[in-house]
């Protein structure tokens, strides 16, 4: 069966390769329309609607997987920061507190004329350690945190900053792929 990565994320490559190294890659090109609030539903909502532009594009006997994952604190989602300044803040508010990462997954599969789709999705606490302006200000610099939700990277440099850990560390890289092979162990 021909297995489809609805994203550009190299992280979410690496990690499913785990998984499965024959798949292919096909970007969605969707415009992301958010009518949820709570986090674990926007990430569901969001990685459907990468999945299914994916799926649409595709015949024959396939497996798409799309993916979505936003950082929260507070319940209130914290995206990929606009600038340089949003990094900093983001990262201030972040700092020596315990947040949630959400990701949210969604497989579509055809096999032969029957469709069928999954939606699930992982929380994963993380805690900072306190952080001083000045060790907020050089993370920024680095500009690791600049295409990242939440403004950090916990497989990079921003994992220095980590303190606590509660559930799928790659939850928080951008894919949950212990639970993703557990839905999918008789597809892959």
């Amino acid at each position: 069966m021909r297995i489809v990565l609805a994203s550009a994320s190299p992280r979410r490559k690496e990690l499913l390769a785990w998984l499965k190294t024959d798949f292919e890659i096909i970007v969605s090109d969707v415009e992301e329309v958010v009518t949820e609030s709570d986090p674990a539903k926007v990430v569901e909502e969001l990685s459907g609607q990468k999945a299914q532009a994916v799926f649409e594009q595709t015949q024959g006997d396939v497996l798409v997987i799309g993916a979505d994952t936003v950082v929260a604190l507070d319940n209130k989602i914290l995206g990929k920061p606009a600038d340089e300044e949003d990094a900093i803040c983001m990262l201030q508010s972040l700092q020596d507190k315990e947040h949630s990462v959400y990701t949210g997954v969604t497989v579509y599969i055809r096999k032969g004329s029957e469709v069928s789709k999954k939606t699930f999705s992982e929380c994963t606490k993380v805690k900072f350690y306190p952080m001083s302006d000045e060790e907020i200000k050089g993370y920024v610099s680095t500009k690791e945190p600049m295409d990242k939700a939440g403004a950090y990277g916990i497989q990079g440099i921003g994992g220095k900053f980590v303190q606590e850990i509660h559930g799928d560390y790659n939850n928080v890289v951008g894919l949950p792929v212990a639970r993703l092979y557990q839905e999918l162990k008789f597809y892959l």
